[in-house]
């Protein structure tokens, strides 16, 4: 018999529902597991087991059991919790205690969630990194900055995460932990309670161990089918290699291997190049993130400056030196490269791309760069990467799926197509 933290979040929900395992059942194995790996993992920010227990023993006290029930879901520590502390990754914002919880996080309750703790981000959902490590090797970074979203799931403590992304917080660090990551089309889950740094950027999404969790975690959260549906024949995928100056040696052989594993199995796989208005928009990245997250962090930056990280602060006062016309133009960047998207691959039913630049970096002051993520957060459009084997040292690779915007459940569908083309 399955022990009950083996269990998908899809099959310990539906169990739970049937009567045939109680939340609290599930909740004792969660923590059994929680308790094993956490001292070298990491991933949460903060964690009350008995808190936990009294959310269980709420759901199995509910009469009617919500599509979540019972499941483990981490909070990024950028998102507001009513009976947790919210603390950003920033000594400015310890001990914060919200009134209420996020949007997104209050909807997983709804749907019978148990929230399982607050997991590590790095500093404002930016650059410096907390203490959290790579689950399948903790001389490695888990990336950033969804890290302790990552790791939880990586490391099997929790069915579900929250994370959000900017750049790549989303995409990145689930490859690089072996999970499944999910950034919906941007504005898909309603940002309020969220520590926003980038108005124009910030997108939340979930990480999970399969694609059929991510989709039932986003059906749950929206009211929306999320699938994902039986693909009803072979895709046809347009491959984008992007930034392979900045991708390790693996990443190229890895990706021949997935596309001809694609083949494989009935797939049309066509390297395409993508106009120039995406380069563009990519090259304006770092204007509309650091410009509006100077704008996000006025008042720690004129009250706690001391506070914020070396890093931070360089960012911050790049952003303010440069005109403010530079963010009018960057944001026109953008709009150009949205508009161009969708012509540019049609035709195809989805981008494969790299997920990360390949395996984790050692250590874990590093999280790794965003270059194989940004253009698609810009972009809007709903991602999805999946494992996909390991790397020359043996951690997790990626491959990512993208589909333009609105293409949610697509997106899904298409990357558990390929899921099982892999094997």
């Amino acid at each position: 018999m399955t022990h009950p933290a083996e269990l998908s979040a899809t099959d310990a929900a539906s169990r739970i529902a049937a009567g045939t395992l109680k939340a609290q059942e599930l909740a004792e194995a969660m923590l059994d597991v929680i308790a094993r790996r956490e001292p070298g993992v990491r991933a949460f920010a903060h964690l009350d087991p008995a808190l936990v227990r009294r959310q269980a023993a709420a759901v199995d006290a509910a009469p009617a059991k919500g599509k979540l029930a019972g499941l483990f879901f981490g909070v990024k520590d950028v998102l507001d919790t009513a009976d947790q502390p919210s603390q950003y990754g920033s000594p400015i914002w310890a001990g914060h205690r919200p009134r209420t919880d996020a949007s997104c996080v209050a909807l997983a309750r709804r749907a019978g969630a148990v929230i399982a703790g607050k997991t590590v981000t790095t500093e404002f959902a930016t650059r410096f990194p907390g203490a959290t490590t790579n689950p399948h090797n903790a001389r490695h970074t888990p990336g950033g900055s969804s890290q302790g979203s990552a790791a939880g799931v990586g490391a099997g403590m929790l069915h579900l995460a929250f994370g959000t992304q900017t750049a790549g917080s989303i995409i990145r660090p689930a490859a690089f932990c072996g999970a499944v990551g999910f950034k919906p089309s941007y504005g898909t889950l309603h940002r309020a309670g969220m520590k926003v740094m980038s108005e124009s950027l910030d997108t939340i999404g979930v990480m999970a161990r399969s694609v059929a969790d991510a989709a039932r975690a986003m059906s749950a959260l929206t009211g929306l089918d999320h699938g994902p549906a039986e693909a009803p024949r072979a895709p046809k995928l347009a491959l984008v290699m992007g930034a392979m100056a900045e991708a390790g040696p693996e990443t190229a052989p890895h990706m021949e291997r997935v596309a001809e594993a694609a083949r494989r199995a009935g797939a049309t796989v066509t390297p395409i190049t993508l106009p120039a208005a995406c380069d563009a928009a990519f090259a304006a990245h770092a204007h509309v993130m650091h410009m509006e997250s100077a704008q996000a962090l006025a008042w720690e930056i004129d009250h706690a400056r001391a506070q914020l990280s070396p890093a931070m602060r360089t960012n911050m006062d790049w952003a303010m030196a440069e005109p403010p016309a530079k963010l009018v133009e960057a944001r026109a960047a953008f709009a150009a490269a949205q508009a161009c998207f969708a012509d540019a691959i049609a035709g195809y039913d989805a981008v494969l791309t790299p997920s990360a630049p390949g395996e984790a970096p050692e250590g874990i002051e590093f999280t790794g760069t965003p270059v194989f993520n940004t253009l698609w957060t810009l972009l809007h459009t709903p991602c999805v990467t999946i494992p996909a084997g390991t790397g020359p040292r043996g951690l997790p690779l990626g491959a990512q799926i993208v589909t333009p915007r609105g293409q949610d459940a697509a997106a899904l569908m298409w990357a558990e197509w390929l899921r099982r083309a892999l094997g």
